[in-house]
């Protein structure tokens, strides 16, 4: 236990047991969901959420498109709710498919989005903690997600859920359509359940450099994420918790991007950075990159990768060991720890409530009024 224990830090601790207990839950459902001619119906899937949900999508996108060969986009549901041209909806066999991910499903957006998705004809599958939300009622099949009950937090364990349930059904849908024999299906399986155990293992390590982080840079006015590939949803997720933990700014950009435009940022020595880069990213040669031109631009430097200081030239930097799974999609499940530590023990360190507590400006928001309570329109 940290020394800096919050709700938000012992949702991390709990992460290990939530990986076993939600793979057992959820490897049956994701096999009878959908059935065979539904699956083998797909020709091209959109992903679509808010927030976590959001970045559960764009976490997993990869996956879909590696293992089915599938074509697969991530729409923000605002833009597939008033912007996503109808002629790209329901052409062929109630194609394409969307996924709408919520844990809630109470959004107006994302309820507004599949509403409109079905007006045109597409298939929606929600996958949602709640059965009796608008995204479960306009939806043409639910995943339902069961996340035990845990401390109030910025979201931890539900994006670890929203990400598992779309990896194991990115694999089911690759074994059904003959992309994966059963036995290689199953491996992909065994490499998620299995991230519970290795990161069981880091966590002691990820917490003490995490607590270091903090103290170092907790009055540092702004933070940069960076990532590429299946890092740059942990890079988005990073400035998100931040935002959310502390109140403090944050940006998300991905590692060719921020030689265009965050690279000039000024007062890069009070800017904490923290790169996102696993050894198997094809983007690992501009990544070495970017943390050379960093350290030359003074910039307090943290690396969250399955590699270590070796792998990066040696450059300076503070290096956040996370799990090396045998499969790349696995990445996602876990790489997000380091930054959900790193903005709770800053929120700790700074005395600031998470969601500024409901309270003064932000007294109207409470219950997520302003996510639930918004003008649907479905044109």
């Amino acid at each position: 236990m940290s020394k800096y224990d919050n709700a938000m830090s012992r949702q991390v601790e709990s992460l290990p047991d939530l990986i076993e207990q939600q793979y057992e839950d959820l490897e049956p459902k994701t096999r009878t969901v959908l059935s065979f001619q539904e699956i083998f119906n797909i020709q091209r899937i959109v992903l679509t959420g808010c927030g976590d949900s959001y970045a559960a999508a764009m976490a997993t996108k990869h996956a879909f498109e590696m293992l089915t060969s599938i074509p697969t986009e991530v729409v923000p549901a605002i833009e597939l709710s008033r912007f996503y041209c109808e002629k790209h909806m329901g052409i062929d066999c109630r194609n394409p498919l969307v996924i709408s991910v919520s844990n809630s499903g109470t959004g107006a957006r994302v309820s507004e989005a599949v509403q409109r998705a079905r007006k045109y004809g597409c298939y929606v599958l929600g996958v949602t903690g709640n059965l009796d939300s608008p995204l479960a009622e306009y939806s043409d099949k639910v995943l339902e997600l069961d996340i035990p009950g845990f401390e109030s937090a910025p979201g931890t364990r539900s994006y670890l859920v929203s990400v598992m349930s779309l990896l194991l059904l990115a694999i089911r849908w690759a074994e059904v359509r003959g992309k994966l024999t059963q036995d290689q299906a199953m491996d992909y399986r065994m490499d998620i359940r299995n991230q519970g155990k290795l990161l069981r293992e880091l966590l002691p390590e990820m917490e003490t450099k995490c607590e270091k982080l903090a103290e170092e840079w907790k009055d540092f006015p702004c933070y940069d994420f960076i990532g590429a590939g299946f890092d740059y949803a942990t890079a988005w997720f990073g400035q998100a918790k931040i935002l959310e933990a502390t109140g403090k700014f944050a940006m998300h950009i991905n590692s060719e991007e921020w030689f265009h435009l965050n690279f000039f940022a000024r007062n890069a020595k009070h800017m904490g950075t923290v790169v996102v880069a696993n050894t198997t990213n094809p983007a690992m040669s501009r990544n070495c990159e970017l943390l050379k031109y960093a350290n030359e631009l003074h910039r307090p430097l943290a690396v969250i990768t399955d590699g270590d200081a070796a792998d990066f030239n040696n450059e300076p930097a503070e290096y956040i060991k996370v799990p090396a799974p045998k499969y790349p999609i696995s990445m996602p499940l876990t790489h997000f720890a380091p930054v959900c530590l790193l903005a709770s023990y800053i929120s700790v360190l700074i005395g600031e409530k998470y969601g500024r507590g409901c309270e003064g400006d932000w007294s109207f928001c409470d219950g997520g009024y302003c996510v639930k309570n918004s003008e649907i329109i479905v044109k």
